[in-house]
């Protein structure tokens, strides 16, 4: 432990963010986080203001995830700290590693109902990895340094830190962390355990292979190994929502998305694949909602970094606990090129035979086609964030990714209002590449206010804007399995957005006639500054394939052609 001038709690922790290469905190000040701001007034440490809490935790969230830095957000006492909640409970869903730093009332106050106070260390334990409570300015250093080191290491996720003000305030020579008080196994790398050479064998004799890439292959950088050998092997690969972009989405390898709204190629292969490898995936219940059928003929193996998740909805044969990107190294020159042919062959054939697609008419802008030809004047290359809702499916499934780390979007806790500040913290971690948010009119409202943010520090992110005038998901469900009682999922009056989008001295646009699309992109992708493109679809428009919540894979639903119209499809979104 450092003893050195004295320094006040508050400067202690901005230093300790500093030396861990912290660039940018996202925050709104308050009554008990005076004296941390007033020491964050000199300080090389940016601070972008938002309008609303919840857009600082979503902000820190995205930055976090197209960096793999740490994202940190910050909020007062009360309703400034509950205010980060959702977007924390998101966080530790998609394991993302954020700090939430919120003020507390002074310490001799705690648990007197004082004014803004609030149990944020209770409320926030079921939600982080690490959690404290500061009392004294001699354990600000050792604390900042367990919980970023805690976010940061093994399964990433959010961690908490409550700052009492009289704790920000008080003095003390303790200045650098010392003996850390946690387990080492939450800071230590989390060691490989399993069978390799059964696993390599496994993938060896498999007839039928397919490769089942979630998240954790993103985070922990493992895509460079797993195209080599998923090449090497001439293996499919199908890719969970927080997988996208781990592997190529152009690639003649890649099936896409699988699950509820996966691709039915996709979805048809892991039906008939007799060996599936999840990388970094859960077997969440929007994949296997069913976990008796998952995959019923294959032999099942995983790889996870949290032994947690082994065994936990789905039985596997073969479990491997480590780091997706070791464990793939590790196993490389072990996989060999088996005799799938035939497997390749019939992998083709799903594909021909139920590509993704739908309907364009005269009359209607279908956000599909709009997704799809963006994709194509991006080539796949921009960071894509989105809201959650039909517009999410869209994007996953008619934006194929190229790289990893350019798919931000809430997957576990499916948090609406994330699209719009989740894009300002893409842009402000990765400010040369284009961000394009894909959202909706019922997500969009639900953190509006984050245009000031934008503007205000000319993140210059492009937002295209669904307007169906209903939560369209929920509108979905209510027609397919609620005998089409739309009940209050009718949006009755919705703003004029070009207008409020004008108010804050945003660039934009509405269209909605099939003519004016490509006119539209135009000024989306030129416009040398943020800009908002409102694009009016039909509320009738689906989203397809489906499979019902609680079902089977042999209870898929697909799109089928009726009415008017030419049926389109992105011929498997091979590059131009």
């Amino acid at each position: 432990m450092s003893i050195g001038p004295e320094k006040t709690g508050a400067q202690v922790m901005i230093d300790t963010l500093l030396s861990h290469g912290v660039e940018v905190a996202w925050g709104i000040p308050g009554g008990a986080l005076l004296p941390f701001y007033d020491d964050l007034y000199n300080s090389s440490l940016r601070h972008i203001l938002v309008r609303h809490e919840q857009g600082a935790v979503h902000a820190a969230d995205a930055y976090a995830r197209v960096t793999g830095k740490l994202g940190v957000a910050i909020g007062t006492s009360g309703p400034g700290a509950t205010n980060l909640i959702t977007g924390i409970a998101n966080a530790k869903m998609d394991s993302i590693p954020v700090l939430a730093i919120t003020g507390q009332v002074a310490t001799a106050s705690i648990g007197t109902d004082a004014f803004q106070e609030a149990d944020t260390y209770g409320l926030t334990i079921p939600i982080t990895k690490y959690n404290a409570l500061l009392k004294n300015p001699d354990d600000v250093a050792r604390i900042t340094e367990e919980a970023i080191r805690v976010a940061m290491s093994g399964r990433q996720g959010p961690v908490h830190i409550d700052f009492p003000k009289d704790v920000q305030s008080g003095l003390t020579r303790k200045t650098t962390p010392g003996e850390l008080k946690v387990p080492a196994r939450h800071i230590e790398p989390v060691p490989l355990v399993g069978d390799l050479d059964q696993l390599a064998d496994a993938i060896n004799h498999a007839h039928r292979p397919v490769f089942y890439v979630g998240g954790g292959a993103v985070m922990s950088g493992a895509s460079e190994v797993l195209l080599r050998i998923a090449e090497k092997a001439q293996i499919p690969v199908v890719s969970t929502l927080t997988g996208l972009g781990a592997f190529p989405g152009t690639h003649n390898l890649h099936l896409g998305m699988l699950g509820m709204h996966g691709t039915a190629y996709a979805n048809y292969a892991v039906q008939e694949c007799d060996f599936i490898l999840s990388i970094g995936a859960r077997f969440d219940d929007r994949v296997a909602s069913d976990t008796k059928d998952f995959a019923s003929h294959a032999v099942k193996a995983h790889i996870d970094i949290d032994p947690a998740e082994a065994n936990k909805r789905v039985a596997v044969d073969i479990y491997v606990q480590g780091d997706a990107r070791v464990v793939l190294e590790q196993i490389e020159n072990s996989v060999l090129r088996v005799e799938t042919r035939e497997w390749a062959k019939r992998v083709a054939e799903l594909r021909d035979a139920n590509p993704l697609k739908f309907t364009l008419t005269g009359s209607d802008i279908k956000p599909q086609y709009v997704i799809h030809r963006i994709w194509e004047r991006t080539r796949g290359e921009a960071v894509v964030a989105t809201d959650v809702g039909q517009h999410q499916m869209w994007a996953a499934q008619y934006y194929p990714l190229k790289n990893p780390r350019h798919w931000v979007t809430s997957a576990g806790l499916g948090t609406m209002g994330f699209g719009l500040p989740a894009a300002l913290g893409a842009k402000i971690g990765k400010p040369d590449s284009e961000v394009i948010l894909f959202s909706g009119d019922g997500s969009f409202q639900m953190n509006i206010q984050e245009l000031g943010t934008a503007r205000e520090n000319n993140i210059k992110v492009k937002i295209v804007l669904f307007n169906n005038g209903f939560l369209g998901m929920v509108r979905q469900w209510q027609e397919m399995f609620h005998g089409n009682r739309l009940s209050h999922s009718q949006i009755h009056f919705n703003p004029d957005f070009t207008a409020i989008a004008g108010a804050y001295q945003i660039p934009a646009m509405a269209i909605s006639k099939p003519e004016e699309v490509e006119a539209a992109i135009d000024f989306l992708l030129n416009t040398d500054d943020i800009a908002l493109l409102e694009v009016r679809i039909p509320a009738e428009e689906k989203v397809f394939p489906m499979i019902p919540s609680g079902k089977a894979y042999t209870s898929m639903m697909d799109y089928e052609h009726s009415g008017d119209g030419s049926v389109f499809s992105p011929n498997q979104f091979k590059e131009n």
